[in-house]
């Protein structure tokens, strides 16, 4: 199942790289390059990335849409 997202616009309305992305949030930038492919990923990478992008997690909805 895919899990829709919107990450990677998002990433590049702030103008950042995969691997810029990847280094906020603690995680590689193959795990970017997954999630933003729309696969699944756990729930303490999803909190990694809203918080490495700006979002608080009860905003989470505007950047994970499921």
């Amino acid at each position: 199942m895919k899990c829709r997202n919107n990450v990677r616009r998002i990433r590049e309305e702030r103008l950042m790289s995969k691997a810029e992305l990847a280094r906020l949030a603690g995680v590689s930038p193959a795990t970017i390059e997954r999630i933003e492919r729309g696969e699944e990923c756990r729930m303490e990478t999803k909190r990694k990335i809203l918080l490495a992008l700006g979002f608080s997690l009860s905003e989470r909805e505007q950047v994970f849409l499921n």
